[in-house]
């Protein structure tokens, strides 16, 4: 059995390689990246520098980092800046929280196509929630919101979908009016589903006219036309869960809702247990069973094969803005918003002149990466700097 604090870097570094060879035919260069970024991060493979403390002499070894966005134990500082950034956006009103899911079917497709099918999800989504936002009878605003791409479920299969977090409301066609949505209601889920279904099916077929699409194994046979029709065909007839969770109340939770959203990868550290005789142990929660809170056994091949089903293309962005909050206009967007709402601009973000990378996770999470662990009095300055593949010149010290 492991001790408590085991990483999903502890089980690559064991059966990567073996991992490798066995699934050498399957296994995509994205793959393999983010495999071997996990097991270098923090190692002496990708350098580092030597610390020690300024008032008891204590010093350490710290590794750098592999800054893969797969990696679990490189999203920290990223999605504090983030969130920091994300803090000047916020409007006094009520947000919502709005989660766009494809059916089974779908998401085989998906897997075998991740950028294009994860494009037409963003896409369908967004242009659904604005068509429907825009109608009169609904809301008759343009609205922005923030949507983030999941993959996976608990249990860590292939489970694609996208969460929106949406302030509720927009601002009139005229542009002279903000338009509030009724208090703890957004928009109609159902009519939300059925124009989700037709807008993605529409753009899942120009997808496979353009012939943009690629099938293997067993989904081959779906390369020819009919095929395809008949395969997409009850997915044209069942309802897609599009489900709107309980409103936020106000824009102090959403940040606490996003700093747990945004940056995760399929599972995080916390939730391993244990790796022995070849399986691995994490805690998961069974949304089938009121969220009861369960542990999972896997083969150890099996959870690498299920955490590699997470692996993004390169280049593809999992956050997206849409609307009012659309990246080339949101300044001016949230001005005229503030001023609709009759609320003043929030004070401009100071900059910090030579401020390092702990002196920026501190002012952004109140945690200090410089406090000596031994004495707790001093900071850790840095002494030596080694290049990746090399060794400190000399074992460190112990406190004095």
């Amino acid at each position: 059995m492991r001790p408590s604090g085991l990483e999903m870097a502890d089980i690559l570094r064991q059966i990567g390689p073996a991992y490798r060879r066995d699934h050498a035919e399957h296994l995509s260069r994205g793959q393999r990246c983010v495999m071997s970024a996990i097991e270098r991060c923090r190692t002496a493979a990708l350098g580092g520098h030597v610390e020690q403390c300024d008032a008891c002499g204590h010093q350490r070894i710290a590794f750098n980092s592999c800054r893969n966005r797969h990696c679990p134990k490189c999203q920290s500082l990223v999605r504090a800046q983030w969130l920091e950034d994300r803090k000047a956006e916020l409007l006094p009103v009520e947000y919502f929280h709005v989660v766009f899911t494809v059916p089974r079917e779908i998401a085989a497709v998906a897997y075998q196509n991740k950028a294009v099918v994860y494009d037409i999800l963003f896409r369908a989504t967004a242009e659904t929630l604005r068509t429907i936002a825009a109608e009169p009878k609904h809301l008759g605003a343009d609205i922005g919101f923030i949507a983030i791409l999941h993959t996976w479920g608990q249990n860590l299969l292939h489970h694609p979908h996208l969460h929106c977090v949406v302030p509720g409301g927009g601002v009139s066609p005229d542009g002279q009016r903000w338009i509030a949505c009724r208090p703890g209601f957004f928009l109609p889920v159902r009519v939300l589903s059925r124009l989700f279904r037709r807008l993605f099916l529409q753009q899942l077929q120009h997808a496979f006219d353009q012939d943009e699409l690629r099938f293997f194994n067993d989904l081959a046979a779906l390369q020819g036309r009919a095929a395809f029709a008949r395969y997409l065909a009850p997915a044209a007839h069942a309802e897609w869960v599009v489900y709107a969770k309980k409103p936020f109340g106000g824009p102090e939770r959403v940040l606490e809702y996003l700093g747990r959203y945004t940056h995760r990868v399929a599972i995080s550290n916390s939730r391993l247990v244990e790796f022995a005789d070849g399986k691995v142990a994490f805690r998961w929660k069974d949304y089938r069973h009121e969220s009861q809170p369960k542990v999972m056994r896997l083969d150890a091949q099996e959870f690498v094969r299920r955490f590699l089903l997470h692996v993004l293309p390169s280049g593809l962005q999992r956050i997206r803005h849409y609307g009012l909050l659309a990246n080339r206009n949101r300044a001016a967007n949230l001005t005229r918003c503030r001023e609709l709402l009759e609320v003043p601009a929030p004070a401009p973000a100071a900059l910090v002149e030579g401020e390092d990378y702990r002196d920026r996770y501190l002012r952004l999470t109140g945690v200090s990466l410089s406090d000596c662990p031994q004495c707790g009095r001093g900071q850790m300055l840095c002494i030596e700097s080694f290049l990746p593949g090399m060794q400190p010149r000399g074992p460190p010290q112990t406190s004095r």
